[in-house]
């Protein structure tokens, strides 16, 4: 049977610069950085006071009051950018469709802000204080449940959690539903809200974290020689997925095509990526494979650049293990650098940056990059986006634990069998 062909025909983001698309891809396009002195709760037991905070959010312009206190902050960043994308798309779900509608949105984390609040009430005012819906806040499916609810799709319905491989993973997943014939159309992507007090003296504690406070929207600084650590953000982006003949017969405006999709383990440490870059290297060449390219036909790649001393060498040397010499003349680009690393919603929202590069002919910038790491030698785009056209983008993402989720997206039509 053949394998059915994948576009995406509607977005959604909240982001450190910006909580629409169209917001923060002009933010990050500029070099606008999002990261600043935390303001959400009080930071004076921490040694870390910056992170990528999602601004200016009212949970109570997508659920109704009731619902926001029933659900964690990971779920009403998910309903929020997941109303833009379902806006967008125009997808409309009904009796006659919504068995053929899945949903698949992950998070890394879930609801730890829920589960954070409700110890501290059973530590502080006993059992009666545990709220009965801390269970189903704090699973990290309570995202793509709710989703489902709210727009009564009955496909599959489920989560990935591949810590900060998680976006890349879901939207890679998504579309292997659809190419085999299980569904016509998939909500997908990312969610996080991990940037809270008690998560980030543990990420501080493993020395994981920048230090510069001092200084907050120069710290996140991806393949630079004076990285210290990545900078927590949170954030969430949605796609909706859908098989290219159902998307056409509807008449939907369409962004970009799924066109690759590699996922491998290190199997080697918990936090740290193999140093050879190995694990990566196999993804990626997987994700090339899948998609039916060859590596020179790569126009940008949205790398997973967290600012962290081992990440960065090792993806370096990952793409150029992967890709040959053909590494060197790809423009690269971590738009971590203006967001921070929202974990489990970050490769959702990069997958979203880089359909924006194609759409725009744009690439990005990774800010903050003054001092070149001479073990990262590739061109990273530094501190001033370029005009250059994207037919083919590649997005990497990453996770703790070893996880490696490869995406690549194509301009459609941009392979020859399109419009």
């Amino acid at each position: 049977m053949e394998r059915k062909r994948v576009v995406i025909t509607g977005i959604g983001a909240l982001c450190p610069v910006g909580n629409t698309v169209e917001e923060a891809w002009r933010n990050a396009a500029a070099g606008v950085t999002g990261i600043d002195f935390i303001q959400r709760f009080d930071t004076s037991k921490l040694e870390v006071k910056i992170g990528g905070e999602v601004k200016n959010f009212d949970p109570t312009t997508v659920l109704d009051r009731k619902e926001v206190r029933r659900t964690d902050r990971v779920t009403q960043l998910a309903v929020a950018a997941c109303q833009q994308a379902m806006e967008d798309s125009g997808l409309e779900i009904t009796d006659e469709n919504r068995y053929d509608i899945g949903v698949l949105v992950g998070s890394g984390i879930g609801g730890i802000g829920s589960i954070y609040d409700s110890i501290k009430s059973f530590l502080e005012r006993g059992s009666k204080a545990v709220s009965p819906f801390m269970v189903p806040m704090m699973l990290p499916e309570a995202a793509s449940s709710k989703l489902s609810m709210l727009y009564g799709a009955r496909g599959p319905n489920f989560a990935i959690s591949t810590a900060c491989a998680t976006g890349n993973n879901s939207i890679g997943e998504a579309a292997e539903m659809i190419r085999r014939g299980q569904c016509v159309a998939v909500i997908t992507g990312g969610t996080e809200a991990g940037v809270m007090d008690v998560a980030l003296a543990s990420f501080n504690n493993m020395t994981a974290l920048s230090q510069r406070n001092e200084d907050p929207k120069r710290a996140s600084r991806p393949f630079d020689a004076d990285r210290d650590g990545f900078v927590a953000a949170e954030g969430a982006g949605m796609l909706i997925l859908e098989d290219l003949d159902h998307a056409k017969a509807r008449g939907a405006k369409i962004y970009a095509e799924v066109l690759g999709y590699g996922h491998t383990s290190d199997a080697y440490h918990v936090t740290a990526p193999l140093e050879t870059g190995e694990g990566a290297t196999k993804a990626i060449q997987r994700a090339l494979k899948d998609a039916g390219l060859q590596p020179e036909q790569l126009d940008y790649i949205n790398a997973h650049g967290t600012s962290t001393p081992l990440n960065d060498k090792s993806e370096t040397l990952a793409i150029k293990k992967a890709l040959g010499e053909a590494a060197y003349s790809i423009p690269i680009s971590s738009t971590k650098s203006v967001t921070g690393h929202m974990m489990g919603a970050g490769g959702a929202v990069e997958a979203i940056f880089a359909m924006m590069a194609m759409r725009d002919s744009f690439i990005p910038p990774t800010v903050n990059l003054d001092n070149q790491d001479p073990a990262c030698d590739l061109n990273y785009t530094p501190n001033v986006g370029v005009q250059r056209e994207v037919n083919f983008a590649m997005s990497n993402a990453f996770g703790f634990g070893g996880h490696n989720a490869v995406v690549i997206l194509g301009k459609y039509g941009a392979n020859g069998n399109g419009k």
